[in-house]
């Protein structure tokens, strides 16, 4: 596996559709602030100033996701975000799409 650093963002070079390692998740983490793994899953809670920020802020991601294909499992209630990411058809185990999506709503992010 190849790994290297562009934009100070973690990519992988291979398959996306491989399960990343504990290390490689490790790695990830590393570079996404805020992100954990819980229950398996990349996670975050995002906090933003009222709840029509928080729903204009899922309607922008919901266009990235589309057009990425890889969606997440994520719940709003009012100002708070709470996002999952794992990939379904790894077994529920943790992708580099998963990677890929944290960094894209990251970059999204007007808390």
């Amino acid at each position: 596996m190849v790994y290297f650093f562009a934009d100070t963002r973690y990519h992988r070079c291979m398959n996306k559709r491989t399960a990343l390692t504990q290390s490689e998740i490790e790695t990830a983490l590393a570079t996404l602030a805020g992100w954990s793994v819980k229950d398996g899953k990349l996670h975050k809670q995002y906090k933003f100033k009222s709840f029509a920020s928080a729903i204009g802020w899922m309607m922008s991601a919901a266009i990235e996701i589309d057009k990425m294909d890889h969606h997440p499992e994520w719940s709003n209630v009012y100002n708070k975000v709470t996002v999952n990411l794992v990939t379904h058809d790894l077994g529920n185990k943790i992708g580099p799409l998963d990677v890929e999506l944290a960094e894209k709503l990251d970059s999204l992010n007007f808390t």
